[in-house]
């Protein structure tokens, strides 16, 4: 189990790494942040393709003769497809608004706010939603959550001089875009294949960037990127987005779910680390005890609020 805890934070720690390159990117750059977000998926796409294949082989094997849901894209009906697209469409929408608010705001905020309220929204949906019942506890995180949060936008006004409102508001969309994304995925995605799902959905969000990016001019001067950027751009697609993703999915076969959701409210924490040493975001005392107020609320959440569909969120994420 300690290997496993160790991949799942080894994936936490690639995917804080998203925010953090994105940001010299927009800094150095006329890189779109929506246009970042196509580029992500459309690097990644091959990656997962070869992972979907491998997965249906393995099912193949597994089943011989029999139509296994999942060994081919064939035996998919719409059932199961549609929720699929939908959490493409979800994506599309996490992946734009979270990247424009890294651009607006910083790497350290956008991320606490984007990847630590969703867990405590998902908590307190899901009682009306998917008949599950939050306890007191729940309730508390939530508050504790919205108080934490509430300092982190104190402390951007106190470092940044001005509120970044449009940045942060952004951030608060995304957060609400990933609650969806992950109540979407406990809801309908149970019995896909996992590389499967992530494709599809990768796959799905693509399409939909795709004409938005076209149409808004977001890949013109794309040829003025110097080499070592595109290198970020195509590290984007790559580390954080395929290796942390199967880090994380190989640390989850041997550690409970319930300890990998605490596990992973680690990223937006290396997030904030890593702003702090190689971009100079400081937080200050407020957003620092923000901060670990918004990430205890995370993992009460997680701990009582029940599983939080931590491995199909983060396999389309990440994420942050």
């Amino acid at each position: 189990m300690i290997r496993g805890a160790l991949l799942i934070a080894l994936a936490a720690l690639l995917w804080a790494t998203t925010g953090i390159v994105a940001k010299f990117l927009f800094t150095g750059t006329e890189l779109e942040a929506i246009t970042l977000g196509f580029l992500r998926l459309a690097v990644a796409l091959p990656f997962f393709w070869l992972l979907m294949r491998r997965e249906q082989r393995q099912l193949e094997r597994a089943n011989p003769g029999a139509r296994v849901p999942g060994s081919s894209l064939r035996h998919l009906g719409k059932k199961a497809l549609i929720p699929l697209a939908a959490l493409g469409l979800f994506q599309a929408f996490y992946q734009g608004s979270y990247l424009l608010a890294v651009d607006l705001t910083g790497a350290g905020i956008a991320t606490l706010i984007a990847l630590c309220l969703p867990p405590v929204f998902v908590a307190l949906l899901a009682a009306p939603l998917l008949g599950e019942k939050p306890g007191l506890l729940t309730v508390l995180s939530l508050v504790a959550a919205i108080f934490g949060t509430s300092m982190l936008v104190l402390s951007d006004m106190d470092t940044a001089g001005t509120l970044r409102l449009a940045g942060i508001l952004i951030a608060l969309f995304a957060a609400l875009v990933y609650t969806g994304f992950t109540l979407t995925s406990r809801y309908s995605s149970a019995g896909t294949p996992v590389f499967t799902t992530a494709f599809i959905c990768f796959f799905t969000a693509a399409l939909i960037l795709f004409p938005v990016v076209w149409l808004s001019g977001g890949f013109e001067g794309l040829d003025t990127l110097a080499f070592h950027q595109w290198l970020m751009v195509v590290y984007v697609g790559v580390v954080p987005t395929c290796i942390g993703y199967v880090s994380f999915f190989a640390g989850m076969q041997t550690t409970p779910a319930t300890l990998s959701s605490i596990i992973v409210t680690l990223e937006p924490l290396f997030v904030a680390l890593l702003a702090w040493v190689f971009l100079g975001e400081i937080l200050g005392p407020i957003g620092i005890a923000g901060a670990f107020i918004l990430t205890a609320a995370v993992i009460v959440a997680s701990r009582y609020g029940g599983k939080a569909g931590t491995d199909t969120q983060k396999g389309a994420d990440t994420a942050g």
